[in-house]
């Protein structure tokens, strides 16, 4: 009994020996430049960059298999919190399954704020007051309108409400989000706002001292008026009130070198549009209609005021173009051949025709667009030939390379 005693205890300490051999390999092999390695990759969700480069990593402790790591969040309640938490605690567990992980969390400084605000969007021209700048007017540039910028803005307009342009600017934004495109959305429509809540969209822009970092939502960006205003609250405002909404809209939003931008315009032809085009200069416009006659030619009063001040007119998109009923068969509600006739007038091509349907309808009322539930549907089929035809044959034959340089 003695021996065979003996022989059990003896087996224990061999198994408590290799334990602690491989604790300590464990504990030997890691340290805090291999935790910060391995949180490197882990990025800010709102700003996409990586959280040790933005100084979010205060801290990292390490105690045996323990190891406590302090994180400072951009604001207080930050929005983003506990996807950011989940994405630190995947990384160090990615060293070794045992450690024991543990995050504190903890709110940035105003220097270390302002440094982030720097590195993500720049440092702005500084008023006499030495406060930051806001808005092209006080010395913030608009990144779309320079020489090397790479974004594509795509204005969405139409000559009268009531064409559906806003669930076409919702759908066809994430139609190009599905091509794996960063598409981000301007609610320039300050009077009827309603991008938010076609997108679902639920939470307002973060704030970082003064830079707005837009809600994303279906894989699309966006700023609206209405998450400054309550949904039923009017907005009076006269033309320079709006042309400033707009200007801090392009300047002091952070929407990190979009592929696209598109700009839900308002109906008609007025101070919005006219900013615009003074503004993005390079902005194309694709112009939304019905198929009656009606429709057409208050469309094409818009069409032509673009052209005065020299936007460039891609395209017509028909919406509202037939409806199937019951017995599959189409029919025609507003007529047809509208948006062809625009098409030809304006010497453009039309490239697409919507269906009318309650299924687009319903997912702009409720938050889920149709592209992000029924994106084979019929006129999910319709958007995604549109996003296609956008991005290869609509795309600009002139190239802006910011490695060009005209030599004096």
């Amino acid at each position: 009994m003695a021996i065979i005693l003996h022989k059990f205890y003896r087996r224990v300490l061999v198994c408590i020996e290799r334990v602690e051999r491989e604790q300590n390999r464990v504990i030997m092999s890691i340290d805090n430049e291999q935790v910060l390695q391995v949180l490197h990759p882990v990025q800010d969700p709102e700003l996409r960059r990586s959280i040790v480069d933005l100084g979010m990593v205060r801290d990292v402790i390490i105690d045996g298999l323990s190891i406590e790591i302090e994180i400072a969040l951009t604001i207080a309640g930050c929005p983003m919190r506990a996807t950011i938490e989940k994405s630190v605690m995947d990384a160090v567990h990615s060293l070794e399954e045992d450690l024991d992980c543990s995050i504190v969390f903890s709110v940035m400084t105003e220097e270390e704020r302002s440094h982030v605000t720097q590195m993500v969007h720049g440092n702005p021209a500084e008023t006499a007051g030495s406060q930051p700048a806001h808005g092209h007017a006080e010395g913030r540039s608009i990144p779309f309108a320079q020489p090397d910028s790479t974004t594509r803005v795509l204005l969405i307009a139409s000559g009268k409400g009531g064409v559906g342009k806003s669930s076409v600017t919702t759908n066809l934004a994430l139609a190009l989000a599905l091509k794996g495109k960063q598409v981000g959305v301007v609610d320039a429509d300050v009077w009827g706002f309603s991008i938010p809540r076609m997108l679902g969209i639920d939470r307002p822009p973060t704030i970082i001292n003064e830079l707005l970092i837009p809600p994303e939502r279906h894989g699309v960006k966006a700023i609206s008026m209405g998450f400054f205003a309550q949904e039923d609250q009017p907005v009076i405002w006269r033309g320079p009130m709006l042309h400033k909404a707009l200007e801090q809209f392009l300047t002091d939003v952070y929407w990190d070198n979009p592929d696209y931008l598109l700009i839900d315009l308002p109906p008609g032809t007025g101070d919005i549009a006219l900013s615009l085009a003074q503004f993005l200069p390079r902005s194309e416009l694709y112009v939304v209609t019905t198929p009656q006659a009606a429709a057409l030619k208050v469309a094409q009063r818009a069409a032509f005021m673009a052209e005065n001040v020299n936007l460039s007119v891609k395209a017509v998109i028909e919406n509202m173009s037939w409806f199937i009923g019951d017995d599959e068969k189409q029919y025609f509600l507003f007529g047809s051949g509208g948006g062809q006739d625009l098409a030809d007038r304006l010497n453009v091509p039309l490239i697409g025709q919507i269906p009318f349907i309650v299924d687009l309808r319903e997912g702009s009322d409720n938050g889920n667009p149709l592209m992000a539930s029924m994106p084979t549907s019929e006129a999910g089929q319709v958007f995604s030939k549109m996003a296609e035809v956008i991005d290869v044959q609509l795309a600009p034959t002139r190239k802006y390379n910011k490695e060009l340089k005209f030599l004096n």
